[in-house]
């Protein structure tokens, strides 16, 4: 049986509903990186894997959320958002970084890095 501290540890990125979002996103105590995307979307397609990957890297330090603007539109119109993939990076409730359209590894890592570090 694995210690409690490794259960806080998540390694995977998390899906998110309209009725979740406040308490998984908003008053979450570790910083969200929260992708709104769609099934169709082709850049989602290739942002998603790139999320995992964060998700796993960043294990601990952050958390991945990600909302399907299909079933939950709620939140992305309360953020204006208008093209997907949009990336908001939350922290504390508050957004500190945003970014839409696709991107490489690296340059999402770097994102991270700076996000992380405010």
């Amino acid at each position: 049986m694995e210690k409690k501290e490794r259960t806080n540890m998540i390694t995977e990125p998390m899906h998110v509903s309209d009725e979740t979002y406040e308490k998984a996103v908003l008053q979450s105590t570790l910083p969200v990186i929260v992708d709104f995307w769609a099934p169709w979307c082709g850049p989602c397609k290739m942002v998603g894997p790139l999320l995992d990957d964060i998700a796993k890297d960043y294990a601990g330090k952050l958390v991945v959320a990600k909302v399907n603007t299909d079933e939950n539109s709620e939140r992305a119109v309360s953020y204006n958002v208008q093209t997907i993939p949009t990336l908001l990076f939350i922290k504390n409730g508050e957004i500190l970084k945003r970014h839409s359209g696709s991107l490489s590894y690296a340059a999402l890592r770097e994102m991270v890095d700076s996000f992380l570090a405010i």
